[in-house]
């Protein structure tokens, strides 16, 4: 089944076509990728789907609601969750709050319950964090719950943006160029995560990124923008072999 489904979308900056007659799909527990040269239009299709943009023209149908002009908080309640390219933590905040800041998206007691401290606030409270931890447990966060955020080795704010996202429980997961600044070692270790958290969760993932060898090694399927329309989809071994694609991002053949 279709989770979702953008036809013919148009986004302009000024005299600039960012985006023109993009149209794609993917299944309810696809990993897809999307890859294109730098201002190829990739994260504006992200900041589009997500809300932050509103298109020119064209509809972003998901589980049959078009989300165009919904805000990007709504459109999170909808169970659509991204990263991004430079991650975005609450610095300030520890590794837990970071995370249970995500769980209050479906908070039960009201706001005059927090202000009083009800036994349904610290209720509530105890149920996020429990929930909270969970998620850092996943991704071996957990011995650094009281860290200050901007404490933690990079590829470790890669994991806590990632676990912060699954923790509104979305059906579709955004993931925007997250092995941008890994090593070889760390960007293996990043596809073995991306295989664990589709098992794990069973859900869709939409990816961007510029290393081919994690593309190539965890998409089912892959799309291929430059200059802000699609050139090319197909499986991995498809686009590997793909001349227009070579042609316009890869610029060599892959051994």
């Amino acid at each position: 089944m279709t989770i979702l489904s953008i036809n013919k979308l148009y986004k302009s900056f000024g005299g600039l076509s960012a985006v023109m007659n993009f149209s794609f799909h993917m299944g309810r527990d696809e990993l897809v990728g999307l890859i294109g040269p730098n201002g190829a239009g990739k994260t504006t299709v992200f900041n589009l789907i997500t809300g932050v943009y509103k298109p020119d023209q064209g509809q972003i149908i998901f589980e049959g609601r078009d989300l165009v002009g919904m805000t990007p908080y709504n459109i999170c309640a909808q169970g659509i969750a991204r990263t991004f390219q430079n991650i975005r933590l609450f610095n300030e905040l520890s590794v837990l709050d970071n995370v249970k800041i995500a769980c209050h998206k479906d908070v039960q007691y009201s706001v005059l319950g927090a202000l009083m401290r009800t036994p349904a606030f610290f209720k509530g409270e105890a149920k996020i964090e429990q929930d909270a931890l969970k998620y850092l447990e996943v991704f071996k966060l957990d011995n650094k719950r009281d860290e200050l955020a901007k404490n933690l080795p990079y590829g470790e704010q890669r994991r806590l943006e990632i676990s912060r996202a699954l923790a509104t429980q979305p059906k579709l997961l955004i993931l925007d160029e997250p092995a941008a600044g890994m090593n070889p070692q760390e960007t293996n270790s990043l596809m073995q995560m991306i295989q664990m958290i589709r098992k794990e969760f069973g859900l869709a993932i939409l990816l961007i990124e510029h290393d081919m060898s994690l593309v190539m090694g965890v998409c089912e399927r892959i799309y291929v923008l430059d200059y802000g329309q699609i050139i090319a989809e197909g499986l991995p071994q498809e686009i590997r072999n793909n001349k227009q694609v070579i042609e316009a991002y890869l610029g060599e053949e892959l051994n």
